[in-house]
């Protein structure tokens, strides 16, 4: 079966993974909340979040779903592979609270990504070129994106004395810095580079006019995929990007 990226439709929210539906990790700042207390329903936030970003600036993500099989009825299709989320750095609460901020004027902020197991080596790059073509149309200068090192392990379950971190790993509910955060290594591998150093947060940065040379030989990649690969159907919930 073969896989198409399309842009991120309001009426597609319930065809994504149910953790990408109830984080609101970015989308809320937890210090609007009192101690102890949860969202009632953060789906409902997620979808209210995602409804004012597209309202107000436009797409805001893509989504990797599985084409129908020749005969198959439609059975398969819109199944999600994989998403990826991103907004201007005033729509995203908690990109206030990091201390290798803020992001600059002139980029757009890669929040959240994830892909079914199965798809892990190669679809989240072919989503983060999809974002790439996309804003390059719109005109935008570059993408920057809060990572998640591998020295954050030394913070779960951790208490954080350091001020300047509690802020941004307080957990909302069942989002927490370790299952939101993309990885660093990822970005990096994706041909972002460090522009605020950090042990735990760097903040990094993709050039979109250096990059198109990088995003024509993703897209080239991306496109053999979907032209020659019979993918199985993955087994088991969405799995956000970690590694």
């Amino acid at each position: 079966m073969s896989v198409f990226i399309e842009p991120l439709q309001l009426e597609a929210f319930d065809q994504l993974p149910k953790h990408a539906r109830q984080c609101v990790f970015w989308e809320v700042d937890p210090a609007t909340l009192g101690a102890g207390e949860y969202l009632p329903d953060p789906e409902f936030e997620k979808e209210a979040w995602l409804s004012m970003v597209m309202l107000e600036w436009g797409s805001c993500g893509q989504v990797a779903a599985m084409a129908p099989a020749e005969g198959s009825g439609g059975d398969d299709e819109g199944s999600c592979l994989g998403y990826v989320l991103y907004a201007p750095p005033r729509a995203v609460p908690r990109a206030q609270r990091f201390p290798t901020g803020p992001v600059s004027a002139d980029a757009v902020l890669l929040t959240s990504m994830g892909t079914e197991p199965g798809y892990a080596e190669g679809l989240p790059h072919s989503l983060i070129s999809q974002v790439v073509s996309e804003l390059v149309r719109r005109g935008v200068r570059a993408l920057e994106a809060f990572g998640r090192t591998a020295d954050t392990a030394e913070l779960m379950g951790a208490e954080i004395a350091d001020p300047e971190l509690r802020p941004a790993v307080e957990a909302l509910g069942d989002c927490s810095f370790d299952q939101c955060m993309i990885s660093a290594d990822f970005l990096l591998d994706a041909g972002f580079t460090v522009v605020a150093p950090h042990r735990y947060f760097p903040r990094l940065r993709l050039e979109l006019d250096k990059g198109l040379g990088w995003k024509a030989e993703v897209e080239a990649a991306l496109k053999q995929l979907l032209d020659s690969a019979q993918l199985q159907q993955p087994v088991g919930a969405g799995a956000d990007v970690r590694s």
